[in-house]
């Protein structure tokens, strides 16, 4: 058990409906840390870049509890951009949650518990973040992970084509490709990934259809 009086900084913790991965539409609380390193042209949490409250690993797990959950989702900002991030997932993890984490790519996973799904986000051209991807993180993937590419524009889905091939992801784990909204056409999207027979999962983040665009609610 880590130490309860650490501490982690928040913007917010709330019980919704997972609007991305595999886990798609199940209810799920939302654990949202503040900060982050990277700057996507694409982020639709820039509130969570600064502010922020700070709560222990023993209140943020009460919260967390108080709605008896399955399934808990870590994330920012930029999670792993806080050192106390790694005992919060541990700790829910003993919990008995099914946990996920879902980060930036440009920090180091190396660490997480390895119980928790790790959802890496692979940055591209367009996001303007491209030159931050740890590829390192690549080698760290299991079964277990996820990957998603969240694309802008033609360019962005050659690329993201390109480094699927090359880096054979779709052997490490599932692969996600998701239309940046406002910027990229879903429909667009899906017919690429047909004609070009990719392994990827096509999603679209169902929260914002739901709820009017809310990265949260």
């Amino acid at each position: 058990m880590s130490e309860p009086d650490a501490q982690l900084r928040i913007t917010e913790i709330f019980f919704s409906l997972q609007g991305e991965t595999r886990r798609t539409g199940l209810p799920t609380v939302f654990v949202r840390l503040t900060g982050c390193p990277l700057r996507c042209s694409y982020c639709d949490t820039a509130y969570a870049f600064t502010g922020g409250q700070n709560h222990t690993l023993s209140d943020i797990l009460k919260q967390v509890a108080q709605y008896t959950p399955r399934y808990v989702t870590v994330t920012g900002g930029e999670p792993l951009a806080q050192k106390n991030c790694l005992p919060l997932l541990r700790d829910l993890c003993d919990a008995g949650y099914q946990v996920s984490l879902e980060t930036g790519g440009a920090l180091d996973i190396g660490a997480v518990d390895a119980r928790v799904m790790r959802v890496l986000d692979i940055k591209t051209p367009a996001s303007g973040e491209v030159e931050k991807n740890r590829w390192e993180n690549l080698a760290l993937l299991t079964p277990h992970d996820e990957i998603k590419f969240v694309l802008c524009d033609e360019n962005d889905y050659l690329w993201a084509r390109q480094i699927l091939s090359q880096h054979r992801l779709a052997d490490k784990c599932e692969v996600l490709f998701s239309p940046a909204q406002g910027a990229l056409n879903p429909t667009q999207l899906a017919e690429w990934i047909l004609r070009d027979r990719l392994p990827v999962r096509f999603q679209m983040q169902l929260h914002k259809m739901l709820w009017n665009n809310a990265a949260g609610h």
